[in-house]
């Protein structure tokens, strides 16, 4: 079973089909944060070509959104990290998952659940681009820079998340 979501960017429109049988407590945050519109006006704040694009968690101004309670890592499902993939981004605590999330720009197999360690855990693949690759190579072609804040990669010209909806 699958879930459908639009992602509409200032850069052009992904279409995303979300696995809700192989990672359902992680499509279920996503989708909870999609329903209050909390993506909204965000931006894709880490953008590094031939990585991932991230976003979900940032404003225009580089302010940081108060996200939701962590969730637990599905990295087990053994979804592999691959070009157009969305993932779920969180720090090195393994179930640290909020709001945030990438998408591949290339296959990333490295980013794949290895083992139950924290270094060999992995990133929660829950999702895939069934429509607008060209959009998530437009996005990762963006010029970056370090921003005042000290984040690196971010777009120097900001990449807005308009919507993310249901389709």
């Amino acid at each position: 079973m699958s879930v459908n979501v639009t992602i509409n960017t200032s850069l052009g429109t992904l279409k995303a089909e979300l696995y809700e049988d192989k990672a359902p407590i992680t499509v279920k945050n996503l989708l909870a944060y999609v329903d209050e519109g909390f993506y909204n006006g965000t931006i894709f704040h880490r953008v590094i070509p031939g990585f991932m694009i991230q976003g979900g968690g940032f404003t225009p101004d580089m302010r940081q959104k108060a996200a939701k309670a962590q969730i637990k890592n599905e990295a087990e499902n053994r979804l592999s990290n691959e070009r157009g993939t969305l993932a779920m981004a969180r720090t090195s605590v393994v179930d640290s998952a909020t709001c945030q999330f990438f998408i591949n720009h290339k296959d990333n197999a490295f980013l794949d659940f290895q083992n139950k360690s924290p270094q060999g855990f992995g990133y929660c693949v829950f999702g895939k681009v069934s429509d607008g690759l060209d959009v998530l190579d437009k996005i990762a072609a963006v010029k970056t820079a370090t921003h005042r804040t000290g984040h690196g990669d971010v777009p120097v010209e900001p990449v807005t998340i308009i919507s993310i909806t249901r389709a």
